[in-house]
């Protein structure tokens, strides 16, 4: 991509565009999980679950996919917590949380009033932060689980060029929040997608 559109897209995007192209970059990952990748272990520090797998991992997104409307709302993270005590992927996982997608992306697309605020676990937020949280959580676990499954996955210009402009000059502060690991240095000859997942230190070679 040219540098000059590169920066009409930095310039360009909304957070909440920046939400819905991440969430549908998990999405397209997740529609492409077979029981086989249910049944995976995944990476420990990727959940709180003792020897999580990747069932595990998606039980987290579909809590989150099913908070964001209520979050939008106003809801705070003690009353989304009803959604936590529920089976939320039953006996179809994958059709069970494009269901839930399908709500949140809705909730998005309806208009994220700009005096809105995001009351996380961890802090209250002005929505359009807020939406970034959500991006950068299901931006990079999208690629991350591609990677650990070998499934073809590459995030999109767009998501590059958002998480550039509105992660990547917080990852330091983050970084010492614990949100990401340490930055890596890019290798030679790196394409902008191995750049941002090394300044935020989630590439794998």
């Amino acid at each position: 991509m040219a540098i000059s559109e590169h920066r009409r897209y930095a310039t360009a995007m909304e957070t909440n565009q920046l939400f819905l192209v991440s969430d549908a970059a998990l999405r397209s990952v997740v529609d492409r999980l077979s029981p086989k990748d249910l049944a995976t272990p995944a990476p420990a520090e990727w959940s709180q679950v003792p020897e999580p797998t990747i069932l595990d991992i998606l039980r987290a997104h579909a809590y989150d996919e099913a908070w964001v409307p209520d979050v939008l709302a106003g809801a705070s993270s003690a009353e989304g917590d009803d959604w936590r005590d529920r089976d939320l992927l039953g006996d179809d996982p994958i059709t069970a949380y494009d269901a839930l997608n399908d709500l949140a992306t809705a909730a998005v697309r309806n208009g994220v009033p700009r005096d809105a605020i995001f009351r996380f676990q961890y802090g209250d937020y002005p929505a359009q932060e807020g939406l970034v949280h959500l991006s950068l959580y299901r931006g990079f676990q999208a690629w991350l689980i591609a990677k650990h499954l070998n499934i073809d996955f590459h995030l999109s210009e767009e998501i590059i060029a958002g998480m550039n402009e509105h992660v990547v000059p917080n990852a330091e502060e983050w970084r010492g929040f614990g949100v990401f690991p340490p930055a890596m240095e890019p290798p030679a000859g790196a394409d902008d997608e191995t750049r941002l997942l090394c300044a935020v230190g989630y590439w794998i070679p």
